[in-house]
């Protein structure tokens, strides 16, 4: 029955109104709000969409860096460690629902309910803090992937512009260094982030999606064909700040986590959120795992990053190249928009109502120039990734789905036999934090040896 005289922290909104078989008995998916909801397999193609981003165009260039069989087993590995910690995430919020009497929960929302309502009472009172720490995560890793997604433009059309593989600041002779390439986009970046509506971006994630899938594909045909030696004459492994930089590339290629609950919260059926996660992961590990192993394999220790840079002057692989600048310009503003969103939330509050629509632009042309500095400084795209991967999805996808799950579990249903619910949450929290702090470490310290050696 419900359990009214619950202590609950009155800082948030969030309370224990319910325990025991009133909240197991809640149907949180007839209390949604009538709206357009999806099913299994819409979902699925929802997941997948929001998992593929920058990141897979640079996964091979991680594999050399680590080793073509380390790379591929670890790869493995490294998805069913990414899919299982997004169940936990949304099998925390299904189990949480009938404890708050709320139907429907964002990420954020889940972290803020998870203390506010958990088994610690001395916790409480930092809810809104772990709410405040899950935003500043997401917000960073979205703003850094727009960071590489610049660095990527930038390659591309410097490719493409002089006709060269050489793409770093070491080039010599009159072709301008890729920082000029960067600092060019400023201006046409901005243009476009001054585009405050989602739904005139929202349909350029589809094109982009398709074209994700066909650069897999190519890469596959020209990796296979441009090989000279048997892969079983790779490098098995190389070297640990290697191993490192490839879980965070990996992690940041596969990972879609902030996007779990927005998925849940549409889906028709959301008890078969398990299914969805299987198909969608399992889709979105085969796509990495080929462009890793076949962009490595291929072009072995001339590999650059994007992978579309390997391929051979024709004109269908130019075209891909030119499509490459496009869709990631048009994604660059589409990972903008959340971010940006979610600081504007905060930001506004500083100013007057009637202001809003001038200090909104202000702080679009203050961030993308911000953004823009970034690249311009670390233009190095798979050490770049490889540090957001490592510093801000360490955490936001293994540490805090570890922690919510263990508010959960400590009284409800218990810690089990030999307390091996608690200790399996201290494993994957435990995963995070090496990856976090070695690997932020490893490839901080890799990204400012290589920009000021």
């Amino acid at each position: 029955m419900a359990n009214t005289n619950a202590p609950s922290d009155s800082t948030s909104k969030y309370q224990l109104k319910a325990t025991g078989e009133a909240a197991k008995n809640y149907d949180f998916t007839k209390a949604r709000p009538p709206a357009k909801t999806t099913n299994v397999i819409e979902s699925i193609g929802h997941l997948i969409k929001s998992c593929l981003g920058g990141g897979i165009v640079a996964i091979h260039e991680s594999y050399k860096q680590c080793g073509l069989w380390t790379a591929f087993v670890l790869n493995f590995f490294l998805g069913f460690c990414v899919a299982y910690c997004m169940y936990m995430l949304a099998r925390s919020a299904q189990r949480i629902y009938g404890k708050i009497q709320v139907p429907a929960l964002s990420y954020p929302d889940l972290a803020e309910a998870s203390l506010a309502v958990g088994p610690w009472d001395n916790m409480r009172k930092y809810s809104k803090c772990f709410r405040y720490l899950v935003d500043l995560t997401i917000t960073m890793d979205l703003f850094g992937a727009c960071c590489v997604y610049q660095v990527v433009i930038a390659r591309t059309i410097k490719q493409l512009v002089e006709g060269t593989d050489l793409t770093t600041d070491s080039a010599v002779g009159s072709s301008p260094a890729i920082r000029i390439y960067i600092i060019a986009l400023l201006l046409p970046c901005i243009l476009l982030c001054m585009i405050t509506s989602l739904k005139y971006l929202a349909p350029f994630s589809i094109v982009a999606d398709f074209f994700i899938l066909i650069v897999t594909v190519a890469t596959v045909y020209y990796g296979t064909k441009h090989a000279t030696v048997s892969p079983l004459e790779m490098p098995v492994f190389k070297t640990v700040p290697g191993l490192f930089e490839f879980i965070g590339v990996c992690v940041f290629s596969m990972e879609g986590v902030g996007a779990t609950m927005a998925i849940e919260n549409t889906m028709t059926e959301p008890k078969k959120v398990t299914a969805v996660l299987l198909g969608g992961m399992g889709v979105v590990m085969v796509l990495v795992m080929a462009v890793g192993f076949f962009g490595y394999w291929g072009y072995g220790e001339l590999s650059k990053s994007p992978v579309t840079l390997n391929f051979p002057w024709e004109p269908f692989p130019i075209a891909l190249k030119v499509f490459m600048g496009l869709m990631i310009y048009v994604t660059f503003a589409l990972n903008f928009w959340v971010p940006f969103d979610l600081v504007w939330y905060y930001l506004k509050k500083r100013h007057q109502p009637q202001k809003y629509w001038l200090w909104e632009r202000v702080y679009r042309i203050i961030f993308v120039t911000g953004i823009t500095l970034i690249a311009v400084t670390f233009p190095n795209i798979s050490k770049l990734t490889a540090l957001i991967g490592s510093f801000c999805l360490s955490s936001m996808g293994f540490m805090y789905p570890a922690f919510i799950e263990l508010t959960l579990d400590w009284t409800d249903p218990g810690l089990g036999f030999l307390m091996w619910r608690m200790w399996k949450c201290i494993i994957v929290a435990l995963f995070g934090a090496v990856i976090c702090v070695v690997g932020t470490y490893t490839n901080a310290r890799a990204l400012v040896h290589e920009v000021f050696k």
